[in-house]
Parts: structure tokens; sequence; C-alpha cells
């Protein structure tokens, strides 16, 4: 008699990453189950209560030129909770001028690249004359590179763009002021791969390519509740709470995982986890040189929270120059504030010097810095100040990264890597794990022979 049941998944990691590779190998008519160590969906990208209100672990944001997230956001019916810029608008405030506090703008014009940001760059008063001149030559250099040549992942983004004449305070005002939020590092430690593709899509590809995204809900109605909603629309058994321990070969080519209190078969497995749980998952011989996910370091984040008692922001974010506060986000609706205050996030990437400092000392240093930025919050009533931290936030974007981030195969037959540090060509975004995930189930539903047309594909 023949076996007709499905053949069955298990993909192990909720974040966007195992989400995605779930929903494409269920909807592709796998059995799937997907297990979670937390009490949640959404990785690293999620809400929690404090109090009445719903607050972000972090700030997230994406570009209109995330093509994969956006899909996401399709799937889960939240496209809408979490909308583009309808054109590309950055206030960005430096208030260690000489001559007082300049605010400055980068915004984008209805024209094509490169014109599309001619008016603005041109018109940048934290930059010299002479240094928005050369903005422009290293940005015609930057659109003849390769992201995909090995050679550029060996070098630096400082020592290139010093190589083209970028000055320190360009570097500063200008090209980490994007890279810091995107790479997570500094010019000095992230790849020159890495952040010629996060400047060539987002800037030189298409006019609109560098749209800001960002969600007008909590997180976690993106990543839990509706994400939960689309996995049991398609049919996916979801285990929170649940841990693999271990991931091994049976007989028939197929795959055991052990839960604690279960065990599961199945014809394939995707680990979509950190890079260390990956390794420690992993099956003997399934990578020829597993330790080199043990090199693959990690960078974090700080968000600083401040509740005021009244309105002291007018825009929804703004960047900041002259003053150790990097983002300042406007949270106040999306939280579920309720009366006359406003509730701000201060995201803080790269924060390795300050990732353990404790709650009053970062109250010491990021209020006053807040008051100088904003006029309006001197006097202004703190009604809550709390910090949160994510120590492993992304991966580091350091040169000779690529050459550690393996790519969805394994050498074992049904077993698959999904998560933003595997080679997807990005850095640590939500866009690079919901394409690692594509990759995932891609892979495992061609080994298969099974019809498959990647997501982007079939929306093109």
């Amino acid at each position: 008699m023949n076996d007709t049941r499905p053949q069955r998944a298990v993909v192990i990691g909720g974040g966007l990453a195992g989400i995605t590779a779930a929903l494409e190998l269920a909807d592709a008519g796998l059995g799937v189950t997907l297990v979670e160590g937390r009490p949640r969906l959404g990785g690293l990208a999620f809400s929690f209560r404090r109090g009445d209100l719903t607050v972000d672990n972090g700030q997230h944001v994406y570009l209109r030129c995330c093509t994969a997230y956006r899909w996401f956001l399709d799937r889960v019916g939240g496209a809408q909770l979490a909308p583009v810029q309808a054109r590309l608008d950055v206030p960005v405030l430096d208030v260690g001028h000489p001559r007082g506090p300049r605010l400055g703008r980068l915004r984008r014009d209805p024209l094509p690249v490169p014109l599309h940001l001619a008016r603005s760059l041109a018109g940048y008063p934290h930059l010299s004359l002479a240094e928005r001149a050369s903005v422009g030559r290293a940005a015609l250099a930057l659109k003849k590179l390769d992201p995909a040549d090995p050679a550029l992942d060996d070098v630096d983004f400082a020592t290139w763009l010093g190589r083209h004449g970028q000055s320190d305070r360009t570097i500063e005002a200008l090209w980490d002021l994007v890279g810091v939020a995107t790479l997570n590092a500094t010019a000095p430690h992230a790849s020159l791969g890495l952040a010629a593709m996060v400047f060539k899509t987002g800037l030189l590809s298409e006019a609109g390519a560098a749209d800001i995204g960002w969600a007008r809900v909590p997180l976690g109605e993106l990543h839990d509740t509706l994400a939960r909603k689309a996995l049991a629309s398609a049919g996916v058994r979801v285990e929170t709470r649940t841990k693999a321990e271990s991931v091994s070969r049976v007989e028939k080519g197929s795959w055991r995982v052990e839960l604690a209190g279960e065990t599961l078969d199945a014809e394939v497995v995707v680990l979509a986890v950190p890079q260390k749980e990956t390794h420690d998952l992993l099956p003997e011989g399934a990578l020829d040189e597993p330790d080199k996910l043990l090199g693959i370091g990690s960078a974090p984040i700080l968000n600083v929270h401040v509740v005021y008692d009244r309105k002291v922001l007018k825009q929804p974010f703004f960047a900041a120059l002259g003053s150790p506060v990097q983002w300042v986000f406007d949270r106040t609706d999306s939280s579920g504030l309720k009366g006359a205050g406003q509730y701000l996030a201060v995201s803080q990437s790269d924060a390795g010097d300050e990732i353990e400092l404790p709650v009053a000392e970062l109250r010491a240093r990021y209020l006053p810095e807040l008051e100088k930025l904003l006029p309006a919050a001197r006097g202004a009533e703190i009604l809550d100040f709390f910090v949160t931290r994510e120590r492993t936030a992304t991966f580091a974007p350091t040169p000779g990264v690529g050459r550690l981030r393996p790519s969805a195969r394994t050498r074992a037959d049904g077993l698959y890597l999904a998560g933003a540090w595997t080679a997807t060509g990005w850095p640590a975004t939500m866009e690079g794990a919901v394409r690692s995930g594509f990759s995932a189930a891609g892979a495992a539903l061609s080994a298969l022979g099974r019809p498959h047309v990647h997501p982007l594909q079939e929306a093109a």
C-alpha cells in the first residue's frame, strides 16, 4: 500500500526567516511544524507590554527596495500597517556646529537616478561645497562596484572612502549616518562589499528605493499576531516555548528532531536560528567547516525609551549629528500612549561602548542630549525612562565575514539553513532574514522535485 502522507518539514526558529520558510513550504503542500523556544514569534523584532504601553524592543525600519520584507508584510496581511514614505525625507539636526544647531534634510526629488538626490546634496548644510562635490564623485565610483565581488569583502568601507576623497566629516555626516543604521557598524568596521550593496541598492538603483517604511503598530502585531494567523491559514503547526534539542538522520533519508517530550520526523529540516545555536544543532558532516559559524561575530543595538508629559517632537523621526544620539522616533501612537504626552525611542546602533551601561548612567547621558536637540523637552516632566538592549542584535558586518556566511544548502540532503547571517548578500536586516527563508525553502522544494517559483519573480 502506498504511503500517501504529505512530505513533512520542521522549521526550527520562529523569526522572520523561519516564518517565511514555513509559509513557503506549506504553500507548496508540505506538512510543516514550526518550533520556537520563545513564547512568541518574530525573533529580535518583537513587542512587549510595559504598564499601559506596548513597546517594540527596538526601532525597525525598512526601505522601498526591501522587496522581500514587503512580500512578507503582504503575505501576513500587514502592508497597510507599515507604509512607506511617499518620498524619502530625513531631517538631520546638527547640534555640534559652532554657530549653533542647524537642520538639514536628505530627501529626493521625482527625478531619475542620480538626479533624484542632486538638489538635496547640493543644499546639504552639514558639508562644505567641496565635500558635497566629493560625495558625487564617490557615488559614481561606488556605482561601478560589484557587491558580489569577493575581493570587496576583504576591504573596510572607511579605507575605500578615504581613497575616494571622503573627509572624516563627510563620513560622519553622510556615509555613517546611513551606514550605521543599515549595517550596524561604522565605516572602519564594515565590509566594503556589504556597504556597496546597501548604498547601490538603496540610493543608486531606483529613485524611490530609499523611501523609508516603518510599522505604525507594535511589531508584535505584524511578526507574531498576523504571522500566526497566516501560518495557521497555511496549515502550519506552530509550537512556541518549544526548543529543539537535537537533529539527526534516521533511516530512509528522513530526519528526526528531538523536542522536550516529543519527537518529530520529517523529510526537510530548516535551521532558522542564530549561528551559534545552528552550530550546536548541526549533525556531523553537514558543513565542511562548521566552526566558521562561530567566527561570525555579533553587534549590539541599544534603545533608549523616554516618555514625556508633553509633545516635544513634531516630526515622526530625525537623525542627529554632533551628539551621541543617532536616530529618534516618535512611538506615541503605536505604543497606545494616551493623553498629551509623547513617547520617543532613541535607536543606537553599533552600541558596543554603551550596551552594558547602567540605566542611571544612560539617563544622565541621553536626557541632556535630547534637550539640546529638542528645546521643547527642556522643563518637560519625564513620565518614564527605560532601556532595551539587544546584545546580539545583528551579525557583525566586518571585513571578511562574507567567506564565513554559509548558503542555504548543506552537505546533508534535506537539511537547510536560514537566517539573516547566512549568505543572502544583504547585511543583517529584516529583508535579509526573509530572503534567507526564500532560499532555504526554494532549495528544499527543488531537491524534492516540486515546482517552485521564487516569490519575488512571481510578484514581478
